[in-house]
């Protein structure tokens, strides 16, 4: 019987960081933009923007890498997660910490030409999120809200870039985030629900129990009153109001995904929220527009 040859190294590394699945990527440049266009209050210069997208892309990369550096024990025992380079072995721990670094690197090579000593720090902060992330799955009950700060640290950053410093709108966008982010890695969570169990791994899906489909909906229900509340202080438009009433639509379709659920129309819920947060970007976009 014939083994199977691993793909080439260059292939594994970019399964590693989860190149072929954009999804976290999206899910991390969304509110990114949001901030970047609010801090403007108009289109962000093009080498700012440039920059961010460019970061957003190799940090969501490294956090793909760190996390399953820290999971590689553990992922071999998840039916959607074994056949991942280092669950599988193709990948060693040496490699993905070298991977990780390079990444990092890179992501400071980018942000040098706007640098200031606000936005250096802050992004030392994002890096430590990114890095620290995977291993509260041992210790949080709800590892989805220290995710949510961790892909929500663009939105301070942004309004660093822009405007060097970081107002209270930003933090009440990060803790928008935040709840966003509860509530599509829950959908997330629920899928890995039955192995995750097995292995002893914390999750939200875990932690909220019977509850979790009302919890996904609450956390909706928060993250879109709390952008609400930023754009009546901004006094934002109706283009930005009737972008918010796509996104509830949205997340209204999400329950009609998840409340039975079934662990197909869940993941379908999660690379869903992708829309969600596009339509918030498409009323804050249309709102400077007109």
């Amino acid at each position: 019987m014939k083994t199977m040859a691993p793909p080439p190294k260059l292939t594994q590394y970019l399964r590693l960081m989860r190149v072929h699945r954009p999804i976290g990527t999206l899910l991390l440049l969304w509110p990114t933009l949001w901030a970047l266009w609010l801090a403007c209050a108009g289109i962000p210069p093009l080498n700012v923007l440039l920059i961010f997208v460019a970061g957003t892309f190799l940090m969501r990369s490294a956090g793909c890498v760190i996390n399953d550096l820290a999971d590689r024990k553990f992922d071999g025992h998840v039916t959607r997660t074994k056949d991942r380079p280092m669950a599988a072995g193709w990948v060693s721990p040496r490699e993905a910490i070298a991977v990780f670094v390079i990444l990092v690197t890179l992501s400071a090579v980018t942000v040098l030409p706007i640098a200031t000593p606000l936005l250096l720090g802050l992004a030392v902060v994002a890096v430590f999120l990114a890095a620290s992330y995977p291993f509260t799955k041992r210790f949080f009950a709800i590892p989805q809200g220290y995710l949510g700060i961790a892909f929500g640290f663009g939105i301070p950053m942004a309004f660093a870039a822009i405007l060097d410093t970081v107002p209270p709108v930003a933090w009440w966008l990060l803790l928008a985030n935040v709840f966003w982010a509860i509530a599509y890695d829950t959908e997330y969570a629920m899928v890995d629900r039955p192995d995750d169990l097995k292995i002893g791994i914390k999750t939200s899906a875990i932690t909220f129990g019977r509850f979790d489909v009302a919890a996904i909906m609450i956390c909706y229900a928060l993250t879109l009153s709390i952008l609400a509340v930023v754009g009546h202080t901004l006094h934002l438009g109706w283009p930005y109001w009737v972008g918010l009433m796509a996104a509830a639509g949205i997340a209204l379709y999400h329950y009609t995904l998840i409340k039975d659920r079934d662990t197909t129309k869940c993941f379908t819920a999660f690379m869903h929220n992708n829309w969600l947060g596009a339509a918030v970007f498409a009323g804050i976009l249309l709102d400077t527009l007109i």
